[in-house]
């Protein structure tokens, strides 16, 4: 008669080499803005779990474009309520879950050691293109836009935007040199000692910038919950805002 004991043994030892059974992979959608301090966010809630954070940063429109087609993510963190109005809309994140995580303001940004100025005055005086991320379609470069609609610069501005897929990109392009000037978050140009802070937009030049987050449907999980409970705790809320972002209200 056979005995089943031997690969009892050997099924044991291989659960507890995989680790603890907890150990899921989580895999999330973020808005590009988010990565540096996400990445590091991410990696403190890797440590005191052990689950494994996989996380996909674009520009929040081509991230919900991504998860309205079934692609497979647990958690959308977007830069702007109105993409995810449009899944929430469809079905596609579980409502209950949605709460609005962070905020962020809007700068100019060029060279290093350019030295600060007022918004008008630097953006005439510097008649090279402007980096923007996607004017109609990612939220920085939809805030941007408003923005300096609402301040009467737009139609100076508007001849000289190279456009680009995220802000992260558009930061690039600063960075780089290929253009002299870009409109970012601040928390961005914070990441990056290869741009200077020009000039900050008003807060009321542009809709309240927020980073709405969300379980997304049929992909809920306790690991998911438990890292979207954790964003808003003290550790990872201490990291955001070392980065520079702000609570919301703020």
């Amino acid at each position: 008669m056979p005995t089943f004991a031997p690969l009892i043994r050997v099924a044991l030892c291989a659960l507890l080499l995989a680790g603890p059974a907890a150990a899921d992979r989580i895999t999330v959608f973020a808005a590009a803005s988010l990565k540096t301090a996400l990445d590091e966010a991410s990696a403190g809630f890797e440590a005191e779990t052990g689950h494994e954070v996989v996380v996909s940063f674009a520009g929040s429109s081509v991230l919900a474009r991504q998860i309205g087609l079934g692609a497979p993510a647990d958690l959308f963190i977007s830069a702007n309520a109105e993409w995810m109005d449009s899944l929430e809309a469809q079905g596609h994140i579980v409502a209950t879950s949605r709460r609005d995580l962070l905020s962020n303001r809007l700068v100019l940004v060029g060279p290093p050691r350019q030295k600060p100025s007022e918004l008008a005055p630097a953006l005439a005086r510097d008649t090279g293109r402007v980096a923007m991320a996607l004017v109609d379609a990612v939220p920085a470069g939809i805030y941007g836009k408003a923005a300096l609609g609402n301040l009467g610069l737009w139609s100076l501005v508007e001849p000289r935007v190279a456009q680009t897929d995220n802000v992260r990109a558009a930061l690039a392009l600063v960075a780089t040199g290929a253009t002299p000037l870009g409109i970012v978050y601040a928390t961005d140009a914070l990441a990056e000692p290869q741009v200077s802070i020009i000039a900050t937009f008003p807060e009321d030049s542009h809709p309240p910038i927020r980073y709405p987050a969300a379980l997304v449907t049929g992909r809920v999980t306790d690991p998911a919950r438990d890292f979207l409970t954790y964003l808003f705790g003290p550790e990872a809320q201490a990291v955001f805002s070392r980065h520079g972002f702000l609570p919301v209200g703020n």
